[in-house]
């Protein structure tokens, strides 16, 4: 497999969703973004905010699709047609249900698991599905008809220092993930618990 070249962060925009769990994946972008000295910018080109990092000499691209949740296809397509990027280069950062809150899975391919934001990439990318994905947990409200409004709330205070622990977790991984050298991390980040 090619080595990551991008990471896409999920969520939707405006701060009213800013630290909401649907979120998850635009805060590790907008994370990464401060970590590596990288700012986030409107760009109409890609549908939204996006940077650039640079890690071992490396430029990572960075993006926060402001098209809402189901409209992310939009902007994946966009970065991915203008900077010739394969389904596999891309990393797609995502809230996941199916994953208790302070954990998190890596993996590649698969199907969208009934996530709007990965229904609408994989459609957008023309059906293909080898991107990889950063699952983060948050959790399920236990009623399939709480999840809409489960998703949009605010992280509670101990979900919120899952989160970062997670982010954490992940900042000493991420050169090895970039680099598609997935053993040791799969093996921390999947260990992890809250």
């Amino acid at each position: 497999m090619p080595a990551l070249q991008a990471i896409i962060g999920l969520g939707n925009p405006g701060p009213q969703y800013a630290a909401t769990r649907h979120n998850a994946g635009a805060l590790w972008v907008q994370h990464l973004a401060e970590r590596h000295f990288a700012s986030l910018r409107p760009e109409k080109r890609f549908h939204g905010l996006y940077g650039k990092m640079r890690i071992q000499g490396q430029d990572i691209h960075l993006l926060f699709p402001q098209t809402f949740m189901n409209r992310s296809g939009l902007a994946v397509q966009a970065l991915a047609n203008y900077y010739r990027l394969p389904a596999e280069a891309i990393l797609v950062a995502h809230d996941e249900l199916d994953i208790a809150p302070g954990e998190v899975r890596l993996k590649r391919g698969g199907g969208h698991g009934g996530h709007n934001g990965l229904r609408d990439i994989i459609k957008a990318l023309g059906n293909q599905k080898d991107f990889a994905r950063l699952r983060l947990g948050i959790g399920h409200p236990g009623d399939k008809n709480r999840v809409a409004d489960y998703v949009l709330h605010a992280f509670s205070k101990t979900e919120w220092s899952h989160l970062q622990h997670v982010f954490d977790t992940l900042d000493p991984l991420l050169e090895a993930i970039l680099k598609d050298d997935w053993a040791r991390p799969m093996n921390i980040l999947h260990s992890l618990r809250p």
